[in-house]
């Protein structure tokens, strides 16, 4: 395959998202420097093949800062003086303070651009990075009153040769959007999983894909959550505020649970949660799909849910979701596939007729 992104790129950070973008550049063959401040993280960034360590005599066409938001602005500038001819961007998860910091360090803004994409892992580092980290998700691209044009169209074919989808928007507009759609969600999952350390193994062994799900990303590192949650708090508060009234509301309804109206807010609150999750984007973007969902049993062990997919894609049926679970003392898997409704039937005839034994 062919890059968009042409000239040389260096990659300033070499950990999950350095890494991967470098991986997803040099697989499409595009020359990728590294560096970091650590020599252990680049020596390992380079034997994963994200790329090569940066020369004196390199003719720069691209800089990719990924380093923590607390040294990301410091970064920035350093880089837009020693790359003068380069386009220069960063995929820190907050863009307006490390703007503002930029804007006063006097640095030369006209080929900045900050950018943010939507994708990471609950493990950071060199070693969590895959080449198709970014591939489906969205990929912010800040644009302001002054930013060129042309800077921006290089950041977005970045984007775009990783398989992201480029989304213009304003530092303060992405900081608001990022506060209500990831950092809340952070503190609020990290919350519920703090429960999780004083509670007795007894109630642990009850636990099942609900709370699993929930606290799926409360694995995060707090290190870098405390500068991401820090540098947008501003934005982060109001949302919290509203979260704050909500479970009020709730806490009120189940002290008075034999009042009147106290369970009608219950409802309330529980069906706004059905409102809110119908207005997500599903696949490929699209809104309001709703899916027929099969449950499948699988033998815990090598080779079987490769089989089931395999069978399902011999049979001319696409899956449009799917989520892996384990039962509690068994050693089964539990399959859950989101299809369309009009192929339920023939799905559901297909495992049948294959041997498989189907849950509820």
């Amino acid at each position: 395959m062919s890059s968009r992104t042409t000239g040389q790129v260096h990659i300033v950070g070499s950990g999950l998202l350095g890494t991967s973008i470098g991986l997803g550049l040099t697989n499409l063959g595009v020359d990728v420097s590294l560096e970091d401040s650590s020599p252990a993280v680049l020596s390992l960034a380079k034997d994963f093949g994200a790329g090569r360590a940066l020369n004196k005599e390199d003719n720069v066409a691209l800089v990719i800062v990924c380093v923590p938001p607390d040294v990301a602005a410091e970064t920035i500038s350093s880089a837009i003086k020693r790359f003068p001819e380069a386009v220069v961007t960063d995929v820190a998860s907050v863009k307006s303070s490390i703007l503002t910091e930029v804007t006063a360090s006097g640095a030369e803004l006209s080929h900045y651009v900050g950018s943010h994409p939507m994708a990471g892992r609950e493990k950071g580092g060199a070693l969590s990075g895959r080449p198709d980290l970014f591939v489906g998700r969205p990929w912010v691209i800040t644009v302001e009153e002054n930013t060129s044009s042309q800077a921006v169209n290089v950041v977005e074919q970045l984007a775009l040769d990783l398989g992201a989808t480029p989304i213009r928007m304003t530092a303060q507009e992405h900081d608001h959007a990022v506060a209500l759609i990831s950092h809340a969600p952070q503190v609020i999952s990290s919350l519920l999983a703090a429960r999780l350390s004083v509670a007795d193994d007894s109630d642990l062994a009850l636990a099942g894909q609900g709370v699993r799900d929930t606290t799926r990303i409360a694995a995060s590192d707090p290190k870098l959550w405390l500068q991401i949650l820090s540098a947008n708090a501003t934005e982060l508060l109001p949302v919290l505020k509203d979260f704050e009234t909500d479970l009020a509301t709730v806490i009120h309804s189940l002290e008075q649970v034999d009042s009147l109206g106290s369970l009608a807010k219950l409802g309330k609150a529980l069906e706004a949660g059905n409102q809110g999750i119908a207005r997500l984007p599903g696949k490929h973007g699209s809104r309001n799909t709703s899916y027929a969902s099969i449950v499948v049993m699988i033998d815990d062990k090598p080779g079987e849910l490769a089989r089931l997919l395999n069978e399902i894609g011999s049979a001319g049926l696409n899956i449009e979701d799917l989520k892996l679970d384990h039962a509690t003392g068994a050693q089964v898997g539990l399959v859950e596939l989101s299809v369309l409704p009009g192929i339920e039937g023939k799905l559901v005839e297909t495992l049948k007729s294959n041997g498989w034994r189907l849950a509820g």
